[in-house]
């Protein structure tokens, strides 16, 4: 993705993290932590390990520094829908998302993921563009992640 790395996020952004094979999204909360959706046994910045997140149906929401988070990976700040939605207020970004920490949720790939999870903290909004752009392969997508992960299993 060629993603600029290591910029000085603010209250509120969202950070998009490259993986191999998708984004994991983040919030940025302050003093270099990020809230974020992790299966219960991801490790942070895990890299290939955490392809695992996308199979999963839990995760936890966890409060970690951006650094450990992203590891090795690229990020970059991404308020990409600022110009369809008004983000609420930092407080309450914050807030909910600092409440939201140690919670276990239901996780999908195309209903309930990481990116869904940090639009509605900032916009009240549950939204997906890895989903939105995986529709025209409808159920070829979920099948295609599977045989990553199979692949990757073998090893």
């Amino acid at each position: 993705l060629g993603l600029p790395n290591r910029t000085q996020p603010k209250l509120g952004d969202l950070i998009e993290i490259s993986r191999f094979g998708y984004e994991h999204w983040a919030i940025y909360v302050g003093n270099g932590y990020v809230v974020h959706l992790a299966p219960p046994s991801e490790v942070a910045g895990a890299g290939v390990s955490s392809i695992m997140s996308i199979v999963a149906e839990r995760a936890i929401v966890k409060k970690e520094l951006l650094s450990v988070v992203a590891g090795g990976d690229k990020y970059r700040i991404n308020n990409k829908h600022d110009d369809k939605y008004d983000p609420l207020p930092l407080n309450k970004i914050v807030k909910e998302a600092e409440k939201m920490v140690g919670r276990e949720v239901p996780y999908s790939l195309t209903s309930d993921n990481c990116e869904h999870f940090v639009n509605v903290l900032r916009y009240g909004v549950s939204r997906s563009d890895q989903v939105f752009a995986g529709k025209p392969q409808g159920s070829i997508l979920p099948l295609g992640v599977l045989g990553v992960v199979g692949c990757l299993l073998c090893f």
